[in-house]
């Protein structure tokens, strides 16, 4: 999402969200001995939320004491206008850029756990000789979105000297790119290339993590209230979406993936099977720190480091508080690596 459009909505959140409460009514109730939590996620249901529709399906939020509905995104959902407001009490931030933003604004949220360790934004080719990196692409036209202007592109700009008359607009269209060889343009890692594929054309991907790019992605976002107020709530939340990921990864994912395809008929089996590969192919959720502290994991050197190389690249001012973005009150503990063990063997 635009960083700009962001700041924005968070100053009208309050009006849009009384609406919302009136019907969802979330986490400030008793179901039975259980207490209701909505969770906002980002998009539709899709395999790169697996780990969360796993945590219903197999009983760990509610072996963690929790009612967990999960709010599915969308065009109409925004999840830092409802944290903002109280109206739901965890959010899926996609990308680091949100808990910033959010930071920026004031918005009284910040991230507990990152769910994804590399954020899954890729850059995409058709077999070319003359490209096979990154910095291959400087000075080449290269599709990007609105959005991806005021984001990684900067990044871009800053760490591989790229310009901005390189920029040509991306409206998630693929015919320009299927029908011009010498087309670059970005894209999800699980999305896309899986399309351009259908199409007969094996493209060259180029995942932006893998080139130094230092952001995490599927944040759990929690607001400044739930933290200071309910602290164990937010542990047994990020606790319980931990197990859900290691064993949506590494056990059998059926019953999560039966529940994606309820809540997004849109879903395929093979869908979602080829994200669910990618994701272990490459790493996205389990690589770097979280091996060794667990699924979601973050770090003060990580966050340090995206930070620095905004502010490098103009995106954020020298004086923001990154702190506010992010706490690791929640997360580094280990949890989710002896179920790993039992479900994989090593």
């Amino acid at each position: 999402m635009n960083r700009n459009l962001i700041l924005a909505c968070v100053g009208a959140a309050v009006a849009v969200a009384i609406a919302i409460v009136l019907v969802l009514q979330p986490g400030r109730e008793q179901s039975g001995d259980l207490t209701r939590i909505t969770f906002a996620t980002d998009w539709k249901a899709q395999a790169e939320h697996g780990g969360f529709y796993q945590a219903i399906a197999k009983g760990y939020y509610e072996e963690a004491g929790l009612d967990v509905t999960i709010l599915q995104g969308g065009p109409g959902v925004n999840v830092p206008q409802l944290l903002a407001a109280h109206t739901v009490e965890f959010g899926l931030g996609s990308n680091s850029f949100i808990p910033l933003n959010m930071a920026e604004a004031g918005a009284g949220a910040k991230a507990v756990m990152a769910s994804f360790q590399k954020d899954p934004q890729v850059f995409i080719t058709h077999p070319r000789p003359d490209v096979k990196s990154l910095a291959d692409m400087k000075g080449k036209p290269i599709m990007v979105s609105d959005a991806t202007v005021s984001a990684f592109w900067q990044w871009l700009k800053s760490k591989y000297g790229f310009e901005d008359s390189q920029i040509r607009k991306y409206t998630f269209n693929l015919a320009p790119f299927l029908t011009d060889e010498t087309a670059i343009q970005q894209g999800y890692l699980s999305s896309e290339p899986f399309m351009i594929r259908q199409q007969g054309v094996e493209p060259q991907v180029f995942l932006l993590s893998d080139y130094g790019y230092p952001g995490y992605a599927a944040f759990i976002l929690a607001s400044d209230r739930i933290i200071a107020e309910r602290p164990e709530v937010v542990q047994a939340f990020v606790d319980a979406s931990i197990r859900g990921w290691v064993d949506y990864l590494y056990g059998d994912p059926g019953a999560a993936n039966a529940l994606i395809k309820r809540d997004n008929p849109e879903m395929t089996d093979e869908i979602i099977a080829n994200a669910i590969r990618l994701m272990k192919e490459y790493g996205i959720a389990d690589s770097g720190d979280a091996t060794t502290l667990g699924l979601g994991a973050m770090t003060e050197e990580r966050w340090q480091a995206f930070y620095s190389a905004m502010v490098e690249a103009g995106v954020y001012p020298d004086d923001l508080s990154v702190h506010s973005a992010y706490t690791l009150e929640f997360v580094n503990q280990g949890v989710g690596l002896d179920l790993k063990k039992e479900l994989t063997g090593e």
